[in-house]
Parts: C-alpha cells; sequence; structure tokens
C-alpha cells in the first residue's frame, strides 16, 4: 500500500491516518453541503403553526382588546358573478385578520393575527369584550390570541340547548 502514496508529497501526508481523515472530512463535507442543499424547506404555514404552537405551549398570558377584524367576502358561484358582483352575506362571518392591541410594561403593542388557517376557532368573534393574548416574554411583540390548542378569544354565543322537559303522554311539557 505504501507503495502506491506518491513520494514527493511531505511526510506528514504520507501516513495512512492522515489520508483517511482526510477522506473521512471529504466525505462529510459533501454529506452536509447534499443535505443542506436537497433539504425540505418547511412552508410558512408550516413556520406559522410551529409559532403558534410555541407561544400557546410557553407563552405569558396578558389582556386586550381587538381594534379590527378583516372579513373576506362570500361571493355567489363564479356563474353569476358577471351579472351580480354583490356579495353574499349569510350568517356571522368569519375573520381572515384580527388586529388587536395589548399593554406590557407600559409599552402598547398593536398586532395582527392571520386566521384563515383557523376558521372554526374564530367562528362567531365578538369584538365588544376583552381578549387574553399571549406573546413571548423575550419578544412581546410575538404574540397571538388563537392557535390550535388555546383561544383568548370570547365567542359568541352559541343556540341554547333546550332542556329536556318532562312530557305526559300527550306530549305536552308538563
Amino acid at each position: 500500500m505504501f507503495s502506491l502514496i506518491t513520494t514527493h508529497l511531505p511526510l506528514a501526508l504520507r501516513s495512512p491516518r492522515v489520508l483517511i481523515a482526510i477522506g473521512a472530512t471529504t466525505a462529510a463535507a459533501i454529506g452536509v453541503t447534499t443535505y443542506a442543499l436537497t433539504r425540505r424547506k418547511p412552508s410558512a404555514e408550516e413556520l406559522e403553526r410551529e409559532r403558534r404552537e410555541l407561544l400557546a405551549r410557553t407563552g405569558r398570558i396578558t389582556d386586550g382588546t381587538i381594534m379590527d377584524t378583516m372579513i373576506a367576502e362570500v361571493r355567489k358561484p363564479a356563474l353569476d358573478l358577471a351579472d351580480d358582483p354583490e356579495p353574499v352575506r349569510q350568517g356571522p362571518m368569519t375573520p381572515e385578520m384580527i388586529v388587536y392591541v395589548y399593554r406590557i410594561a407600559g409599552v402598547t403593542y398593536e398586532c395582527a393575527q392571520d386566521v384563515t388557517m383557523l376558521p372554526e376557532l374564530v367562528y362567531g368573534v365578538r369584538t365588544d369584550l376583552p381578549i387574553q393574548v399571549r406573546y413571548a416574554p423575550q419578544n412581546p411583540a410575538n404574540s397571538i390570541v388563537v392557535a390550535e390548542t388555546w383561544s383568548g378569544l370570547r365567542l359568541g354565543a352559541r343556540p341554547p340547548v333546550p332542556y329536556p322537559s318532562e312530557e305526559d303522554e300527550l306530549g305536552n311539557a308538563v
């Protein structure tokens, strides 16, 4: 094997241990570079979901107020758009964005949260009641009002569930 090593190299580079170390380092560098260039990068939705999960787990809670909700317009099917461009509104709308304000250590923060991925959690939001805001203690501007596992919103009243009443044999309430 020593006959394969060229003699014009310095003595330190002719050692088999040095050659193995150089080969291993080169292979590791190629592997790290390949991984960095070919790995799947998280989408914006995945990054936002991870941020919400982190704040829902570790964020501190403070009181806040909803300033505005931005609601998307619901339109009729595409065939009717040319005839009637008016939006169709049926019942309470689901907001796409919630703009809220809260105060920490004398500093007022005004933030907005995109809630398009959480429609079932923000249906019927009431803007006339206070809310709870979760924020990162290291960066109070990083905050949320709703996540998959936590909500600081006050939702609209649900229709009351009638209590089962006793009925007589004719079906009349007693």
